[in-house]
């Protein structure tokens, strides 16, 4: 008989923060890392963020993924992490991706605004879930391992 304990595969939330219910692009993203042997907690449109911090708590989730399209995402995020932290999930991964600025805006700018309110990753409406399935893996894989 063999002792050895099966791999824990990459857990994630994902869910589309706020009054936000553009859900397309979660779906794809969702059937793409089902597909890359990542299991995934969906939450749907309109998700407060205290939803996703109870989804990853219960589920031990190593990732949360925001979706938002409608363009307010800074205000339904600018606490997550402090939220996180305060549940007890400190150093969750946080990624956010879909239209999260105003079109005048440089991207640089506005993925430097996520990125200080505590999100590690910032995707564009330009963003592939290949790359974000590659950077899942590898900000989570030295996570599996440390378990």
């Amino acid at each position: 008989m063999n002792n050895a304990t099966t791999p824990q595969r990459p857990k994630v939330v994902i869910g589309t923060i706020g009054s936000d219910a553009h859900v397309t692009g979660q779906f794809v993203l969702t059937r793409a890392m089902e597909d890359a042997g990542i299991e995934v907690i969906r939450l749907g449109a309109c998700v407060p963020q205290e939803e996703f911090i109870e989804a990853a708590v219960e589920t031990g989730a190593h990732a949360i993924l925001v979706s938002s399209l409608y363009g307010m995402a800074f205000f339904d995020c600018q606490t997550m992490r402090e939220k996180c932290v305060e549940a007890g999930l400190g150093e969750i991964l946080l990624y956010i991706g879909g239209h999260l600025g105003t079109n005048r805006e440089k991207w640089e700018d506005v993925e430097a605004r996520f990125l200080g309110v505590g999100f590690d990753r910032v995707y564009s409406t330009d963003s592939r879930p290949a790359g974000v399935i590659a950077d899942l893996k590898k900000d989570i894989t030295p996570r599996l391992h440390a378990a």
